[in-house]
């Protein structure tokens, strides 16, 4: 299960559902463009720590990009920018998603509910 960006968030904020969610999977995973949001967003050095320290406690394996998912993702913002104002972050993890044959796990359903080969599972605060 690939986690989205919205969910980890969620997560390090310590919501149940989230805990609940993740405890139960085997293998957790979040693209590398996620990671980067989330570094992104950190406004000093010790909420960046804090975060650091954070993904330890839950092992989840960082999936990178690839001339694949590069490709994937262009198709999806050449097709769905204009109609569904597809965001290059989002088709980047969703192609992450399908690329590595993971379900995506997202609060944000209105960002990815038109990806047809995407298997979408809604995350409920």
């Amino acid at each position: 299960m690939l986690i989205d960006t919205d969910v980890l968030i969620w997560l390090a904020r310590g919501n149940e559902n989230a805990k609940n969610i993740l405890l139960n999977q085997n293998t957790k995973y979040i693209s590398v463009i996620t990671y980067m949001e989330m570094l992104q967003g950190m406004k000093n050095k010790l909420e960046m720590n804090a975060f650091l320290k954070f993904l330890k406690q839950y092992p989840f394996e960082i999936l990178p990009l690839n001339e694949k998912i590069g490709e994937m993702a262009s198709h999806l913002v050449k097709n769905h920018a204009l109609s569904h104002n597809m965001q290059m972050a989002d088709a980047l993890i969703a192609s992450t998603a399908m690329v590595y044959n993971q379900s995506l796990l997202s609060a944000n359903y209105k960002h990815y509910h038109f990806i047809d080969d995407l298997n979408l599972m809604k995350f409920t605060v």
